[in-house]
């Protein structure tokens, strides 16, 4: 699981312990009753994901609206998964009802059919490349900015976005289905984010991991109270735009009025606390470097570097500065990562051709007898390659007429060659994500978006580059998450049959309830506002790459080119160092997409997250071993009660009901 930043594309090569490996692949007890595909899917499962889809929508939307950097939930959700049936369950046990045995493969499904349906909230261009269209973001840009045409403007509906979804997500989920066989069984590929849930999930369903859950689930449970109790305390005290605990100057007043604050963010806390230490470190260093010596020496230029009548906000003044370096930043880590996961793709291919690959872990007679059984039943159930070719077509041929009705400036002949080159997009980006867990869809996403936007021209090049954008993006980015979840399934013996229909169902819950959650921040919050809390900052970035791709460097602000091929040299750079320096050294080497994102959106959020990972830190240096098995379980439970209190607090603001409070904090005499 990018308008907006994913995390597996900052995210370090994640490398697991041999043990989780072999722990992994041990035979489960209930190997040799696996129930059919059909009944693995069940009425209960599939409540508890709409449910758990629901939660994770908001939370993600709400991380998508205001930093647009998502860590990576697959683990989190399986572990709300099984709170979710194990409740249940002994909720009517309680009550004497007998109820189906709760599997890992029932355990899969839920977590497959949820992270599909939030999904859609992160990957579906809400606060990116659709939002991105609409006037607010136009009058961002620039309204005299060459290349930024009104005639590329069109505001968010549900409709329009509800059809744009459905035709371009479940084209994605039919490209690479006839590959799963080499991608997970041929060439063993390890989809470290699908096999670390498998560990999870493989771990809950066995007599240890039953004890080792209740310890996770009591640790959620009163986390989860908590962080919702501490979100609804906090709104009482927030009745103005700058007033509670959000705006509590930490460092102090000098050091909030440029974003250097701790604003008991527990969101942001819990996902630090998932997050790398090197991501977080990164969104640090990128805050410090901008927030705390660039915007304040660039600012002291005004009236030199750009003329003093204009406000920060406009594109031609400091807000400029903030955008177009940050999509250096992005460019820079992201044409090196593209390129580095494209020439690692193709060597590991020729070597498999050649018969040169080694095994990435050694085997033992126990471990190839389960291989063998999870291959089985791997293949046993296979999927039709009629059926696969059907849908491709099929929702190709719906996704080439409606389109162009939705957007007229993308020409239907553009979205056919996009629908002819998508299969093999989608299984080099695949590929890559198997050997690095780096999903690079947005890449592909940002060539499609440059290439569109220059061919189409000033009238309809900003709307053709970012909603082709937005198709290839799709596409791309579902066929390699569905392999991740194919990777989990044949790891927990569950049908494929019943995980791609499971994740059928999740994204088409995913296309409704993402516009529903979007739309209740975008009627009860000020979404994208640069000086507000819901900034959405990719929105006013891709759409200052579409103009890029429509105008070329005419659209930046003066020395605004020259900072950016700076720091367009130095994601390379980093990049570089960090593969080719020796390993001791190269694991410090901050990640140049994470300290892009502070540079617009500000410093606050890095120190929230920069708190999770102290909190670890100190965890695991107390007591090693209750936090490795604690720490998701805390990190889930921050992240979810603080995420749930958003609904009530939404529903408070379209019900024109404000805090009674307004707690700020002013200069004493």
């Amino acid at each position: 699981m990018m308008g907006s930043t994913n995390i597996e594309e900052v995210r370090e090569e994640e490398k697991f312990d041999r043990t989780d490996m072999q722990e992994v692949h041990s035979e489960p007890d209930d190997v040799k009753r696996i129930v059919p595909w059909s009944k693995q899917i069940t009425v209960r499962g599939i409540f508890a994901s709409i449910a758990i889809g629901i939660i994770y929508s908001v939370i993600v939307m709400k991380l998508n609206l205001t930093t647009g950097l998502v860590p990576n939930l697959n683990v989190s959700a399986a572990l709300l998964a099984f709170v979710f049936i194990r409740t249940w369950t002994k909720l009517l046990h309680k009550a004497g009802v007998v109820t189906a045995p709760f599997t890992r493969q029932e355990n899969t499904i839920i977590q497959t059919c949820a992270v599909a349906c939030y999904s859609i909230a992160f990957g579906g261009g809400f606060g990116s490349y659709l939002l991105g269209l609409n006037r607010k973001t136009y009058e961002q840009a620039g309204v005299d900015t060459p290349g930024n045409s009104p005639k590329g403007i069109k505001e968010p509906g549900f409709g329009w976005m509800t059809g744009f979804l459905f035709v371009t997500t479940f084209v994605g989920i039919f490209a690479l289905v006839p590959l799963r066989k080499i991608m997970i069984i041929d060439y063993k590929l390890t989809y470290p984010s699908g096999t670390a849930t498998a560990v999870l999930i493989n771990g809950f369903h066995t007599p240890k991991g039953d004890e080792m859950a209740k310890k996770q689930v009591h640790g959620f449970t009163k986390i989860f109270s908590l962080s919702f109790l501490w979100g609804f305390f906090q709104w009482f005290y927030s009745g103005g735009p700058k007033c509670g605990f959000s705006q509590f100057p930490t460092f102090g007043l000098k050091a909030l009025q440029n974003s250097f604050f701790f604003d008991f963010s527990m969101t942001y806390v819990g996902a630090g606390m998932i997050c790398p230490h090197l991501v977080n470190l990164s969104l640090l260093l990128g805050a410090v470097l901008s927030w705390g010596i660039m915007w304040p020496l660039i600012r002291g230029l005004k009236g030199e570097w750009y003329p003093s009548t204009l406000s920060e906000s406009s594109m031609k003044s400091l807000n400029g500065y903030k955008v177009f370096i940050s999509i250096s930043l992005i460019l820079g880590d992201g044409l090196y990562n593209f390129l580095k996961i494209l020439g690692s793709t193709g060597q590991s291919m020729y070597a498999r051709m050649n018969n040169k690959n080694s095994k990435t872990f050694p085997e033992n007679e126990n471990q190839a007898l389960d291989d063998l059984q999870r291959n089985e039943v791997f293949l046993r159930e296979s999927i039709p390659l009629k059926l696969a070719l059907f849908g491709y077509i099929f929702f190709s041929i719906i996704s080439v007429i409606v389109i162009p009705l939705i957007f007229p400036e993308l020409k239907w002949y553009y979205v056919v060659v996009a629908y002819i080159l998508a299969p093999s997009l989608s299984f080099c980006n695949a590929y890559g994500a198997g050997l690095t867990d780096m999903n690079m869809s947005y890449n592909y996403g940002k060539v499609a978006l440059f290439v569109l936007a220059a061919m189409t021209g000033n009238d309809s090049g900003v709307v053709a580059g970012l909603v082709g954008c937005g198709v290839i993006k799709s596409m791309v980015a579902i066929s390699s998450d569905l392999m991740h979840d194919f990777k989990t399934g044949h790891l927990t013996f569950t049908s494929p049959r019943s995980m791609l229909l499971s994740q059928a169902i999740g994204t088409a819950i995913g296309c409704v309830v993402g516009p529903l959650t979007f739309f209740m921040f975008y009627k009860a919050f000020n979404v994208g506002d640069l000086n507000g809390e819901y900034k959405a900052p990719y929105a006013i970035i891709y759409r200052n790459m579409a103009i890029l791709g429509v105008e070329g460097f005419s659209a930046l602000p003066r020395h605004c080119l020259q900072l950016c091929y700076g720091f367009f040299g130095f994601a390379v750079a980093a990049n570089l160092a960090k593969d080719c320096a020796p390993k001791n050294i190269g694991k410090w080497v901050p990640l140049p997409m994470a300290m892009a994102v502070p540079f617009l959106v500000g410093a606050n959020f890095a120190i929230d997250m920069c708190m999770g990972s102290l909190i670890v830190f100190l965890w695991h240096k107390v007591k090693s071993n209750n936090a490795a098995l604690m720490v998701p379980a805390v990190a889930s439970g921050l992240i979810c009660g603080d995420g749930l209190w958003i609904l009530p607090s939404a529903i408070l603001a379209l019900a024109k009901i404000h805090p009674p409070i307004c707690m700020n904090f002013l200069k004493g005499e």
